[in-house]
């Protein structure tokens, strides 16, 4: 868990999982409540929640992606993610795990 804090791959993984987490959240339960049952309150408190950890996780996509020098294919795929419900969590499965484990192998060969 230490390695997630200590590396902006791992910073913008947990990023990833709270954005991907408030979407649901706003999608599955804040906007039924709001239109079926006229109990806006969670779209209310959720949604500027949703926008900071949306921001967040661009701007940490930002420079993960200058550091690792991501090209065309990946950077659609991650940012396209953002918008689609669990695509977050697909995302930090198919490549940010595998950016991440590349990242910490790479750190423990200089440290050697």
């Amino acid at each position: 868990m230490k390695d997630f804090f200590s590396t902006a791959i791992g910073r913008l993984r947990i990023a990833g999982i709270l954005e991907g987490i408030s979407l649901i959240i706003l999608l599955c339960i804040g906007v039924p409540l709001k239109y079926l049952m006229e109990i806006p309150g969670i779209v209310k408190f959720m949604g500027p929640v949703h926008g900071a950890l949306f921001l967040l996780f661009i701007f940490l996509f930002i420079g993960v992606a200058t550091e690792h020098n991501w090209k065309g294919k990946t950077l659609l795929k991650i940012i396209l993610a953002c918008f689609i419900p669990f695509g977050t969590f697909y995302i930090d499965r198919t490549i940010l795990s595998k950016a991440h484990r590349h990242t910490k192998a790479i750190s423990r060969t200089e440290n050697n």
